[in-house]
This record gives structure tokens, sequence and C-alpha cells, in this order.
């Protein structure tokens, strides 16, 4: 069960408990496996292998380099030569499945694209390792749960790479929501420039003689070989990702959910077109209509919640008076506030005044530093995908809705199920290509 009380301290401890290791968390780690294999390093770091090394996944390499690099795994052998020639103690795979063989791994970071995050993450998971996976965790609503449940299970330290969350403005920002500085809230705008790239569909294609095309696939319905899907593509196509909303969608929506104490909506309605010519169909343009109910929070009762996201040439009404391409716009009862990744605004109604409260929710040390030290005490991570899990649901479901029919859902969350909308599970869970499981 969700705690938004201890959320709010999860950001306190997190902050402040360091390289330390506690008692408890040290017997809590004991439960979770025979013995870490960190213990027997002689410099306390982690043994950490990295799925999916180049473009996000060389950044997640940078960022837990301070650690015992010791596995990398990539399907493309030029990529992964390139980060074994920095890291050359590290064992070396093209199938993450071998890599979760190697026995002495303490955790693992994943940057896949999102048709292969679950499967590596709940089986490292199970296993007992600490995970770092790229957002939105999976490629669908019922992978996510999965993850959830699994680092619930085995009492894993977990944190989702939206990295922006470590940013001072956006504890700026929640600051302001928490202090009642516009009031309660009612209304939340999210919009997003980005486009989708158009793409094309083969009968058949070959791959580059360097790159396992069947590992890339995965789990995921075999599709011939076409650049246009492949490598920084594949977010275009609801085979291997789920568009400007899946790609997108975490990093912004995570503000108001953080601000706001959102958890699951009860309804969700999306509404757009594909915009654009090509063979792949995740919508060019969309809106999509979350609805939270009333909720308990730190700062009392808040009321029922109507969050929007844009993106393409859907936009909030009022929206270019702000000069965003992409943003997200709190109303109040008594003013507006207006943030994106570095910056924020109020807009107070007449006759309305706010004081900018005192900086209480500390600096973050780093997204991939807070997972490291959480890792090593035992302690609470931001991110985690109790966290992390539910918003990344509630970003799918968006998507889910519009290949529904662009039907309103309305939604059971502790079932998984849109009560009125059968046609929907097809978009909420998919099954598996022959030989792939979870």
């Amino acid at each position: 069960m969700y705690d938004p009380v201890s959320r709010r301290e999860f950001i306190r401890q997190a902050l402040i408990a360091g390289a330390a290791t506690s008692a408890a968390g040290a017997a809590l780690g004991a439960t979770r496996r025979p013995a870490l294999a960190r213990e027997k390093s002689a410099n306390g770091r982690l043994n950490i292998g990295v799925i999916g090394v180049a473009a996000q996944g060389e950044y997640n390499l940078n960022s837990v380099a301070s650690q015992n690099i010791v596995a990398l795994c990539d399907i493309d052998a030029m990529r992964l030569a390139g980060a074994a020639a920095r890291f050359p103690d590290a064992k070396q795979y093209k199938d993450y499945r071998k890599l979760l063989e190697q026995k002495d791994l303490d955790a693992v970071v994943i940057a896949t694209p999102d048709h292969s995050h679950a499967i590596p993450a709940v089986w490292a998971l199970r296993r007992g390792l600490d995970v770092y996976c790229e957002k939105p965790l999976a490629h669908s609503v019922w992978e996510v749960r999965q993850l959830r449940e699994a680092a619930a299970a085995n009492k894993a330290v977990t944190q989702m790479g939206t990295q922006i969350h470590a940013g001072d403005n956006y504890r700026r920002v929640v600051e302001l929501v928490w202090s009642g500085a516009i009031g309660p809230v009612r209304r939340v705008h999210v919009w997003q420039g980005n486009a989708v790239r158009p793409g094309k569909r083969v009968k058949e294609g070959t791959p580059p003689a360097y790159v396992d095309y069947d590992l890339w696939l995965g789990a995921a319905p075999y599709r011939p070989f076409h650049e246009s899907h492949f490598h920084f593509n594949w977010r275009y196509w609801w085979d291997f990702g789920g568009g400007i909303l899946a790609d997108m969608g975490c990093h912004y929506i995570d503000l108001p959910y953080w601000a706001l104490d959102l958890r699951y909506p009860t309804a969700v309605e999306a509404q757009g077109e594909k915009g654009y010519e090509g063979d792949n169909n995740v919508p060019g343009h969309l809106q999509a209509d979350y609805y939270f109910p009333a909720r308990s929070t730190p700062r009392g009762e808040q009321p029922e919640v109507k969050l929007t996201w844009y993106h393409g040439n859907r936009m909030p009404e009022g929206a270019e008076q702000y000069k965003k391409g992409a943003a997200v716009l709190f109303e109040g009862d008594r003013g507006r506030l207006l943030a994106d990744y570095g910056t924020n605004q109020l807009f107070m109604n007449d006759g309305q005044t706010a004081e900018t409260p005192p900086a209480t929710i500390p600096s973050s040390i780093g997204h991939h530093a807070e997972w490291i030290e959480a890792c090593k005490s035992r302690g609470p991570t931001t991110c985690n995908f109790d966290y992390s899990g539910a918003l990344a649901e509630t970003v799918l479901l968006g998507n889910v809705s519009y290949r529904a029919g662009q039907k309103r859902l309305e939604w059971d969350a502790e079932k998984l199920t849109a009560t009125n909308c059968p046609e929907a599970a097809q978009y909420l869970r998919r099954e598996y290509r022959e030989g792939w499981t979870l």
C-alpha cells in the first residue's frame, strides 16, 4: 500500500543516508541473498552488470562507473566493443539471460528498448539483485505491475531512470504546491513538443552482421529488419515502444505525481490521430485525460484532479502565452504554476499573492548515486518501483485508451482491468514470442 507520508520520508532518508550501512539495512540485505558479492570486494563497491551500453545506456554506464562494472551486454557488437574498451575486466554478453547467470552480481542497470525491459528486470529481481531500469519501466501496463510486485517480494532497491527527478527545480515546484501557494489544485496540463519519426515496414530485411537481431527482437513479434524501427527509432512502433507518450510522459507527469501525491486514475480517455505518412501507427497528435480521485495527503484532504497530456498539435487553450515547447501547468484556486525541467513561474489570480516557501526538500546526491548508496545502506530511493510503477502504469494507460478505439476507460487499478471496455485487455498485456517468458 502506498503511503504519501512515507514518500516524503523517503526523500529525507535517501539524502542523509550517505554510505553508512545500518544494522537494520544489513539484516535486510542478509534476508535478500546469502551473501552480497560486494562484501567480498576490498573496495566495498557494488558489482554491476549493465544491459544496453549505448545512448542512454552509455549515460547510465558513465553514471555508475565508480562501482565495479563486472558485466556488459549489448546485441550490437560494435557498441559492446566500445564499452568493453573502457571496462576491459568486465565479462561481455550479447544475451542478457546469460549475463544474469553471472554469480558475482549485486545489481543491474537496464537501458534497452522498452519491449526488452521487463524480462531482464523481473529475472534480476527474482534472483535478488537490485535494479535500475529506464523509463517507462516496461512495454505494457501488465509488465510494469510485474516489476513492482517482484521488487516488493524480493525487497530490492530499485530506481526508474527519470533523472530529472533529482533536479532542484522539481523540488522547488513541489514545495510551492505543498505550501498552498496556488491553493488546492484541481487541474494540470502537461505538454511536450516532440514529433514522431515516420517509419517503413518491409517484407524482408538484412540486419548488420554485427547485430544479433533475433536477440534484439526478444519477446516482441517477429518483424523483418529495417533501420526505421531499430536503435533509436524503435520508440515509434507499437511492437517495441509507445510513441511520444511512453517516451516522455514519465519525465513530465512525474512532477504533478510527486507534488499532488497522485496514485492511480479512476478513468482515462485519449483522443488523437496518426498525422504523418509512415507504416508505424503511434499517434503523432494526442490528448490524454486522466481523472484522479480525492485523496488524503500529509497536507490534508485534496480534491479530485484532472490531468491532461498533450503532444503534437494538441495543446491546452492559451498555452502559446507561455512560450514553452514542453511544460507542466498547475491550476489552483489561487493561481497557476508553470514549470519545465529548469524553471518555474507563478501567475497569481487578481488580488492574490504568494511567498516563496523555504527549501525543505534537500538536494539530491544524484539520481544514480542515490540508487548506489541505497543499494549499500538498504535505504530508500525516490523513484523506487512502487512509486514509479504507479506512474508508469498511468502513463501507459493513455496509449491503451487510444488503441482501444479512443474510448474512456473506467479503470480498476487493483484488478488491472478497464471495467467498461473488455477490448482494452489486449493492449494491457500481449503474448510473447515463442521461446521468451517472464
